[in-house]
Parts: C-alpha cells; structure tokens; sequence
C-alpha cells in the first residue's frame, strides 16, 4: 500500500479505512505520509469493547465505526435507554480515538 501512496502526485490525498491491526502502530508509515489525511479504523468484527481497546492503543488511528456503534441497540428499548446506549457508545468510541494509551498498558 505505501508503493501506491508514494506513487500520488503530491497534491493529491486520500483516507484510508483499515480494520484495527492487532501490532500497535502498523500503520504509522502510512499515517505520517502527507498525502494521507487520515487512516480510519474499520472495527473488523470485534467487539466494541475489543475495537475500543486496541483502537486507544494506536495512536496513527481514529475510529470510523459503523456496526460497533450500534451494537446494544434495539427497536424494543425505550426512547431513554436507547439514547443513554448510543450516547454511551459515542463516548466510548471517541474516548478510544483521542485518549491514547501505551500499547503495553
């Protein structure tokens, strides 16, 4: 993938989703390229908690969660419960995006 990038014209950018690699840091190459804005988390099938915990420890990416978000959400909860849920999951997912941790904590 960074044979690719380098071979853009260097006005040129791009986003890139990845699924969350389990090695801290993967894709830090491609995330100091400047012609990359942003490398964007894919939850890849895990948990929201397990997204969560591997995205807070790589500090090169940001969430773009679609189906981790909406896990715990369901057409028979209340109006407030199904809020209380979503609120609580954006606050995980952006906790997880911004509030980096070392990779071994």
């Amino acid at each position: 993938m960074q044979t690719r990038i380098e071979a853009l014209p260097d006005d040129d950018a791009v986003m890139l989703k990845l699924t969350i690699p389990t090695q801290p840091g993967r894709y830090a190459g491609l995330a100091a390229d400047p012609r990359v804005l942003r490398v964007l988390a894919l939850s890849g099938g895990y948990s929201r908690d397990q997204a969560c915990a591997l995205l807070a420890r790589d500090p090169s990416m940001i969430a773009s969660f679609s189906r981790a978000l909406l896990e715990g959400l369901s057409g028979q909860q209340t109006d407030e419960q199904f809020h209380a849920q979503l609120d609580a999951s954006i606050r995980q997912i952006f906790d997880a995006s911004v509030e980096k941790v070392p990779a071994g904590g």
